[in-house]
């Protein structure tokens, strides 16, 4: 069995970014030959004191003790055949860690979004000096291949290493399955994120207050990822995101929705959300913004919406045409399996893998 070690910030099923870009793949890698030992730095109860403001005590403990931990692990380095790093291994602003076990034994970096520009979260603020977002080209230096998800990341990369390739974020078409189908009249548009990215959902509510105007009860809103928000336009709660419940919560949507702004962070993204209401047969509106033009055929498997109107016309005629909704979002279903699924992708993950290992 060949060894890896895997660094990343959270546990297991807690990251978006780790689940959809490494930890679905971890079953079909170890029946090909992978062991994997799992290193995260918060835990439960750390994960709810780092995300809040205030703590700074309980913060400086979480960091002495993830320092500990890395130390560890580069002494450790050389009993595995591969260290896989996803985002960063530390959360501070050094790549030290990186570059020492990467003159150990193969370092493999993945990253999803545009971290080499400075992206705190607000409950850290002040602390974001600690932050050095630039570090990110450090690491790139010194991995051996670089997981890009999608060609603007795999641009930047390049810069600093050759060996980037593209490995999109994926979906296990094996759990997106719907779980429920809507019988009621009433559509229900949704949206998909976090706390940290309600922000997003922000840029298209001048265009849903529009389509409540014009629909009234015929329409709802579902706003799943942060449960302590409240959308007074729509008179609209969210709700927190449950892992156990995603699935379900999803099923629920009968129209997607990814807004986007268009500037360098965002060109990042690897269109997650869009993903996930595509391969539940959703029919999804994403912004056309970076990876998000190459997902979508426009009018096919989805659609673009540029200006506020665009985004009315759509919405309407998804409201009122039940039928265009199911083709749209059969086509949508069919592009993630054929593209962007695990079944489309652990072939090529695992090749990877091996060209690495046989290299040492």
């Amino acid at each position: 069995m060949k060894k890896v070690l895997v660094l990343c910030l959270h546990r297991p099923n807690r990251s978006p970014s780790q689940r959809f870009r490494f930890e679905e793949f971890i079953p079909y890698l170890e029946k090909n030959g992978y062991s994997f030992d799992f290193s995260y730095l918060l835990n439960e109860k750390d994960d709810k004191a780092f995300y809040r403001p205030g703590h700074i005590w309980q913060k400086v403990g979480i960091v002495i003790k993830s320092t500990w931990k890395r130390w560890n692990e580069v002494i450790r380095a050389k009993q595995y055949d591969l260290v896989f790093v996803q985002r960063e291994a530390f959360m501070l602003g050094t790549a030290y860690f990186e570059k020492a076990i990467a003159k150990k034994t193969a370092l493999v970096f993945d990253f999803d979004d545009s971290i080499w520009m400075q992206n705190v979260s607000e409950a850290n603020k002040r602390l974001s000096f600690l932050k050095n977002a630039s570090k990110t080209s450090g690491i790139i230096q010194c991995a051996r291949k670089v997981f890009a998800g999608n060609e603007y990341l795999a641009d930047y990369a390049r810069r600093y290493n050759k060996a980037v390739v593209v490995v999109p974020t994926t979906i296990d078409m094996e759990q997106y399955k719907k779980t429920t189908t809507s019988s009621s009249e009433k559509v229900c548009i949704g949206w998909s994120g976090s706390f940290s990215t309600i922000q997003h959902f922000s840029l298209a509510i001048p265009a849903l207050k529009r389509i409540k105007d014009k629909y009234g009860d015929k329409v709802w809103f579902k706003i799943i990822g942060d449960g302590n928000y409240y959308c007074k336009e729509l008179e609209t709660a969210g709700l927190p995101w449950v892992a156990a419940t995603e699935v379900q919560d999803l099923s629920q949507i009968d129209i997607g929705i990814m807004p986007l702004p268009d500037d360098e962070w965002a060109k990042g993204k690897c269109g997650l959300k869009g993903l996930q209401y595509m391969a539940l047969g959703i029919p999804t509106l994403m912004s056309p913004v970076g990876v998000n033009k190459d997902i979508i055929q426009q009018g096919k498997n989805g659609y673009l919406p540029a200006t506020e109107n665009e985004w009315i016309d759509i919405l309407s005629m998804l409201i009122e045409g039940k039928e265009l909704r199911f083709r749209i979002g059969d086509a949508g279903k069919q592009t993630v399996h054929d593209h962007y699924s695990v079944t489309a992708w652990k072939e090529k993950y695992l090749e990877y893998f091996n060209q690495l290992t046989q290299a040492q």
